[in-house]
């Protein structure tokens, strides 16, 4: 499968300031086969040490972090020369290991020239480091996540859509009927089979998106232990109920996440820390309320929030929805399509790269998103369907009379009245 991280990749070998870089992001999502692709794309060989399998090499590496001596050792246990600037070493699981997580620095410092490549999921490396440090500063970080909409076109065969797809979001002209209905039939599939790696090659082998749920129940489950893996008993039990209030805490009519929905009783000082912990792991994707101003980073309230599950397939899995009713084109009614349709489009807008918040009038309007583009702070109101009334980005723009605003629903491309109308499929283009 092609991954846009490759370019981020490519970007890192060839800079002149490059430090070892630690690629990270939930369980699953690809991290080790993209870095091995790479390194067999652009080197002339490859070192590959997986931590939490290799416990031999792990065991001597404890031993010291000296750069000079870690790569003698990987030199005799693979019998290859490792030389900088054509081998790449790549350090897997590295959570399982925090001396070698430690030795970065030390990479960074006395031998800049070897190009080191780490990976591993959050849920090992936001550990509290009790004995050794992280090393700040001396790595470079990049987030991997599950395939985006975009990379699911390219791994389905259909990658000449993104250019047209793009091309009409660039200049707002109308897609042929034909074509958008083509794209929406597409996003439609996205949003069962998700962008984890396995489930999107498994719906590519069987040709039939009923095919994935037991590969989306494994990981799921691999979830859990891993929750029940990286914590007290105590720690791991409040992690895994607020990991399963998640589509409960999305169907209320206020989907802002409140603790007592978790449990009788349940508070922030209970529970803040399973919300971070599952935040941090890569599991979720947290979205603040915010006082629309710039930079909206100072101005979010932290105290109200939304969790969306980082993958939209494991998402439809977990909350049980009947896939033949997310493929029709038009939904019944009774089928809560919102907080679907919001967490597909909270995940591109991370792949993105943006921060996004959202809106909230005296618990009377919401806008879903608001993004910060250099100086605009632009609202962007989601719907599932054509239906595009909204009193609340009406309010909104009345209110704060932002530059434009950005509408994503079904209908197709265009611009009016300083709204302009996004496809579902092309939330990537933004």
């Amino acid at each position: 499968m092609k991954r846009e991280i490759m370019k981020d990749l490519l970007k890192w070998k060839e800079s002149n300031h490059r430090k070892p870089l630690i690629v990270h992001g939930a369980r699953q999502v690809g991290k080790t086969y993209s870095v091995k692709e790479f390194g067999k794309q652009n080197y002339d060989n490859m070192i590959y040490v997986n931590f939490e399998t290799n416990k031999e090499l792990s065991k001597q590496i404890d031993e010291s972090i000296d750069v000079h001596y870690i790569i003698n050792k990987l030199e005799l246990f693979f019998g290859e020369k490792i030389i900088p600037g054509k081998t790449l070493v790549f350090f897997d699981e590295i959570q399982a290991n925090e001396r070698a997580l430690t030795s970065l620095k030390y990479f960074c410092e006395d031998a800049p020239e070897y190009h080191v490549i780490a990976a591993g999921s959050l849920l090992g490396i936001a550990i509290n480091r009790e004995n050794y440090s992280f090393p700040v500063g001396k790595v470079q970080m990049l987030n991997m996540y599950p395939l985006s909409f975009q990379e699911f076109l390219m791994a389905v065969n259909r990658e000449n859509l993104i250019e047209e797809i793009r091309r009409h979001f660039e200049t707002d002209e109308r897609m042929d009927n034909n074509l958008h209905e083509l794209c929406l039939r597409l996003y439609r599939t996205y949003l069962i089979v998700g962008g984890m790696p396995e489930v999107v090659q498994t719906y590519l082998e069987e040709e039939k998106v009923i095919a994935v749920l037991d590969v989306q129940a494994m990981i799921l489950d691999s979830y859990v232990r891993d929750m029940t893996k990286y914590a007290t008993n105590s720690e791991s039990n409040k992690i895994v109920a607020a990991f399963d209030s998640i589509p409960v805490q999305l169907a209320k009519d206020n989907p802002k996440f409140q603790y007592k929905v978790i449990s009788r009783g349940a508070t922030s000082s209970l529970f803040g820390p399973a919300i971070l912990w599952l935040k941090n792991s890569g599991i979720v994707n947290q979205v603040f309320k915010v006082n629309p101003q710039i930079p909206l980073e100072m101005y979010k309230d932290l105290a109200s929030f939304k969790l969306y599950m980082s993958d939209v397939g494991l998402f439809v899995n977990k909350a049980g929805y009947p896939l033949y009713q997310v493929d029709l084109s038009s939904q019944p009614t009774m089928i809560s399509m919102g907080p679907l349709t919001e967490h597909y489009v909270a995940n591109e807008l991370k792949v993105n790269g943006y921060e996004a918040y959202y809106w909230e009038s005296e618990g009377k309007a919401e806008v879903d998103f608001i993004i910060q583009r250099d100086m605009n702070v632009v609202p962007i109101e989601v719907k599932s369907g054509i239906q595009i009334k909204s009193r609340s980005l009406d309010l909104y723009r009345k209110t704060f009379q932002p530059e434009y605003a950005i509408r994503i629903s079904e209908r197709n491309f265009g611009f009016e009245n300083g709204i302009k109308s996004v496809p579902l499929y092309a939330v990537f283009c933004i």
